[in-house]
């Protein structure tokens, strides 16, 4: 069954190619600036109008939310190539049997994840080494976030199904306006009500079930081929086994990959509440330096998906390439900004002198080196939107766990512990995996291209 795609796809197997890639990625990076403004904000009114102890508990418990959303994340990639590729490919029927199987399998991941984070939330704590100062605000905080952790869940495989049809607009519209509620809520239960980190997670959780209501009505309620349809809720098996070839490599990559920083969370931990607080700012202002190159990564997933799908692979050669140029330009800018501003940055956060200093140091040794991430994330999602998923799992796990972990091992206990040598630890992961995924990239498949090119 053919049918035309409606107004709010977007075909990307036409068309001038950086036009496409930058359109596509615009509202969606500015859609994961405003989702990542739920922790930035709960952060900043946690070490300013809290405590750092508050700030140091929150910054504890981002491994253990990441543990799980990196895992549900994978998933969602996977149902994201599958759905693109139908897309890409123009089978109508397919895409629904697709869109139906994503959502039912989401809602199961749903209460799986919430029974699971709220019965194990402070054995994980306990791995990290978590400072008593700090553990009661911690507990508080993961407990009410994995309550209500579907809301999250619900509406990132929803707008993942809109990316995978080429719509990074409106799941932006929603982000910016719950966004926008998360901050509200933030300064009415913290500074208003008093209700400290407890309040922060409260925010945080109720913004975004409303995202999640809001995005999936929008589902329910288009007109065009990938409509959401709750009579029409199945779980096929061949749909099934191609989201779970994609997204169980994708998810255990990133869920494994938490969890080893749950244990560079638990070095950092060793050196106090100061060092934790200014490592946890560090961390989000490396993460506005992370947003460009996994806002292009996700762009080229969907790019190559679809694109693959139509056949075309010259122009998935052309869209990986340019999506990896972008990565590395726009990073590059960001980083500089960051640095150069380093101290007002984290000032934001805190007014404490110690935590600046710290969390300074942390920005001027890191994060230049990411931009050896850039080419990471890029050829790791065009490599998905390929189908190969388990290529950059065992990749990725070998360096940002198995060498990570080996080298936190070996400095912590016979060379030099240190703040600056274990924060150390992400660039070492990130070198490391650039030069073994770009190996990979160029034997997997540019030769395998070029041999078949010849042959036909």
């Amino acid at each position: 069954m053919q049918e035309r795609h409606g107004t709010t796809s977007k075909d990307m197997t036409q068309g001038p190619i950086v036009r496409q890639i930058v359109g596509f990625s615009l509202p969606l990076l500015l859609g994961n600036i405003f989702q990542m403004l739920y922790n930035v904000v709960d952060s900043a009114v946690m070490g300013q109008f809290v405590g750092k102890q508050a700030l140091a508990a929150m910054g504890s418990t981002t491994p253990v939310v990441n543990v799980a959303v990196f895992f549900f994340a994978g998933f969602s990639i996977g149902a994201s190539v599958l759905i693109g590729r139908h897309f890409g490919a123009r089978e109508t029927e397919k895409l629904h049997t697709a869109v139906e199987t994503t959502m039912a399998l989401t809602f199961v991941l749903c209460a799986a994840f919430t029974v699971v984070g709220v019965l194990g939330e402070e054995r994980l704590l306990a791995v990290m080494s978590t400072p008593a100062d700090v553990f009661g605000d911690a507990s508080a905080y993961l407990r009410i976030y994995f309550a209500g952790i579907s809301g999250l869940l619900v509406y990132n495989m929803c707008s993942g199904i809109l990316r995978a049809v080429g719509d990074s607009v409106r799941p932006l519209y929603l982000l910016i306006l719950t966004s926008l509620l998360n901050v509200v809520l933030d300064l009415a239960f913290v500074v208003g009500l008093g209700m400290g980190i407890e309040g922060a997670s409260l925010a945080t959780v109720v913004s975004q079930l409303v995202s999640a209501v809001l995005v999936l009505r929008l589902l329910t309620h288009t007109t065009d081929v990938y409509r959401f349809a709750w009579r029409d809720l199945c779980m096929n098996g061949t749909v099934l086994r191609g989201i779970l070839t994609i997204g169980i490599p994708a998810g255990l990559q990133s869920a494994i990959t938490s969890l080893s920083n749950v244990v560079v969370q638990s070095y950092i931990n060793f050196f106090g509440a100061t060092v934790m607080a200014g490592w946890t700012v560090y961390m989000k202002l490396a993460e506005f330096a992370m947003l460009l190159m996994q806002t292009i990564s996700m762009a080229a997933t969907t790019f190559v998906s679809q694109n693959v799908g139509a056949r075309n692979i010259t122009r998935v050669n052309k869209g990986t390439k340019y999506s990896l140029l972008l990565a590395l330009t726009l990073t590059f800018a960001v980083v500089s900004v960051i640095e150069l501003f380093a101290p007002q940055g984290i000032g934001l956060f805190t007014s404490d002198a110690d935590v600046i200093d710290v969390g300074v140091r942390f920005v001027r040794v890191n994060l230049y080196f990411a931009l050896f991430n850039c080419v990471n994330h890029v050829l790791a999602g065009a490599l998905r939107g390929r189908g190969d998923s388990l290529g950059p799992m065992v990749i990725m796990l070998s360096c940002f766990v198995a060498l990570r972990q080996t080298y936190l091992f070996v400095m912590a206990n016979f060379i030099s512990n240190t703040p600056a040598t274990i924060g150390f630890g992400y660039p070492v992961g990130w070198m490391s995996c650039c030069v073994v995924e770009v190996t990979y990239f160029y034997l997997r498949w540019n030769r395998r291209e070029r041999r078949e090119a010849l042959a036909g």
